[in-house]
């Protein structure tokens, strides 16, 4: 994507009513949203995350089956968010916003228990040990997690990376987590939940393509 692209979306980004862009130091600060997305969304349904967005299709994908739930992309590329942003508008989802910022600060963008699901939807699996501190299902990340999970809360892995699911499954089970599903080719294997197999993001289609398997975890943080 050229530079001038990218300028215009960050410009439109700032237009639309269903994008969030906090500076680091306001959502250190206090941020005005945490612990009240009621306030934003007009409504006290639940909350639920895609983490690490993208495009946010997935976001928007589970938006539509499920209009009594609000749904939050979060990622720090406003320019990739800025596609599932205008098509929340133009398709009139009122249950989708979009929110950039690092992962990292997750814990400084939603209250305790104010959130009752995450989806991680082929996250970078940072292979190289010292980039271990990255990966979205690290222990701290998960520490992150559990302190804005409702008690019932459940995270959601799909990722085309055998490692990614390895070293999850492997975490896991060493911390003593619950595992509630765990698959290694959702499409070849049955019993996966209809939203792993009916929504699909641009990169999963090209990893399909090449005959890649893609991997799904589901689980609850203890």
């Amino acid at each position: 994507m050229g530079s001038k692209n990218k300028l215009k979306r960050f410009k439109e980004n700032e237009t639309f009513a269903n994008v969030v862009q906090p500076t680091r130091d306001e959502v250190l600060e206090g941020f005005k949203y945490k612990g009240n997305w009621v306030s934003f969304f007009g409504n006290d349904h639940p909350i639920v995350l895609e983490l690490g967005c993208g495009k946010g299709e997935y976001a928007i994908g589970l938006a539509k089956r499920n209009p009594d739930k609000n749904y939050i992309g979060v990622d720090i590329k406003g320019a990739r968010f800025w596609r599932g942003a205008k098509t929340a508008l133009d398709q009139d989802l009122k249950n989708v916003a979009f929110l950039r910022s690092q992962i990292e600060l997750i814990h400084h963008l939603f209250g305790a228990n104010e959130v009752s699901e995450i989806w991680i939807t082929f996250p970078d699996p940072q292979i190289k040990y010292k980039r271990t501190k990255h990966r979205m299902t690290n222990p701290d990340f998960l520490k992150k997690y559990k302190q804005i999970l409702n008690p019932e809360g459940t995270v959601n892995l799909k990722t085309d990376s055998e490692f990614m699911h390895g070293y999850t499954l492997g975490l896991l089970q060493g911390m003593g987590h619950e595992i509630r599903y765990a698959n290694h080719d959702v499409y070849k294997n049955e019993g996966a939940p209809k939203e792993v197999l009916e929504i699909q993001t641009f990169y999963e289609n090209q990893y399909l393509e090449k005959g890649k398997p893609i991997t799904y975890i589901q689980f609850r943080i203890h």
